[in-house]
């Protein structure tokens, strides 16, 4: 499969990027063989962020070595100017490099600019003079906030949900990057893990050559199945096209993405896991959700104070309180024997 280059910042990798947020519940000894073995066989970019605990960490201690050879993109959450700077030499010294390829706004709800009283556009573009930065980017869920982003000029890549549940107004998005010549980073390609079949999901990509996909991977067996497809990336043929018309057909509409912008929740509910376990359940072995475990963690939802906060802070508007009591009724009914 051709390469794909994000925009204007030179930036040319395979579309099998690696997105480490899952080698946070990693060893640092799985984590680190887990990224030389990604480079070693042609992973050729790395996103991280500074909230990810530590998984900077164990970038650093794995391939500060070989820096040469990989692009590497992290993040900020910062508020302020000085909180950009504080964040980002924190990220220079754990990643054990002197600059980052991409540096990026992390989940933004608004569109940063110079001017705009918090100092941080200021911040990254004083961080890309010194050269501790190379470009820089915006991640966010919100898709007004990412065209405002694109629109803007101020930004060389958005990154943004995209897989193949994505709707036309997501592919606008995708084309209006291609015509401004702004990267499109795709995260969530396997829909925070409602999608099973990465294979589906990989063909799918093919069709935008200028979207890069993050894949998340946290064992071995994953990055296999994704180094797999740089020698012989699977084609969208009527089988696989089959699963991705059904997956659609089942999922695309209001669902959670498990981005987890919600949480905390003040009474402890796992809202990313429990909102979405009517899916869960109809596309996994129900064993695996209702064991002893499970069945506590949903249980919290009886818990639920209706507060709103986890609906006022969810990106994409849904009505997660509803959903949270239509999916504890689904859960009470699999325990009764009951079809989902």
């Amino acid at each position: 499969m051709p390469k794909v280059t994000l925009g204007k910042t030179g930036i040319t990798a395979e579309k099998n990027a690696m997105g480490c947020l899952p080698i946070q519940r990693a060893t640092k000894q799985e984590a680190i063989y887990l990224l030389r073995k990604a480079v070693d066989n042609g992973v050729e970019f790395f996103d991280t962020a500074r909230a990810y605990s530590d998984s900077e960490e164990k970038i650093g201690c794995a391939l500060h070595d070989i820096r040469d050879r990989f692009w590497l993109a992290t993040k900020t959450h910062a508020k302020t100017g000085d909180e950009l700077r504080e964040h980002l030499d924190t990220s220079l010294r754990t990643l054990q490099t002197d600059y980052v390829d991409l540096y990026q706004f992390h989940n933004t709800t608004r569109c940063i600019r110079p001017g705009d009283g918090s100092g941080l556009y200021e911040a990254v573009l004083e961080a890309k003079q010194q050269g501790k930065i190379r470009h820089i980017g915006i991640t966010t869920h919100r898709l007004e906030v990412a065209k405002e982003a694109v629109e803007s000029g101020l930004y060389e890549t958005v990154q943004y949900p995209f897989s193949y549940l994505s709707g036309e107004r997501d592919i606008e998005l995708v084309n209006l990057c291609r015509e401004a010549n702004v990267g499109f980073i795709a995260m969530k390609g396997l829909s925070g893990g409602l999608l099973n079949n990465s294979a589906a999901a990989y063909a799918w990509f093919a069709q935008f050559d200028n979207v890069l996909p993050i894949w998340g991977i946290q064992r071995e067996s994953e990055l296999d199945e994704f180094l797999s497809y740089i020698k012989n990336p699977p084609a969208l043929t009527p089988e696989l096209q089959a699963v991705v018309q059904a997956d659609r057909e089942q999922l695309q509409g209001e669902f959670c993405r498990g981005c987890g912008y919600c949480m905390p929740c003040p009474v402890g509910i796992e809202i990313n896991n429990c909102v979405r376990m009517s899916l869960m359940l109809r596309r996994a072995p129900t064993a695996a959700w209702t064991n002893e475990e499970g069945q506590e963690r949903m249980n919290k939802i009886k818990d639920c104070l209706n507060c709103g906060r986890c609906k006022s802070r969810c990106p994409y508007g849904l009505d997660i309180p509803r959903m949270l009591r239509e999916n504890y009724q689904d859960f009470l009914e699999v325990l009764a024997g009951k079809p989902v």
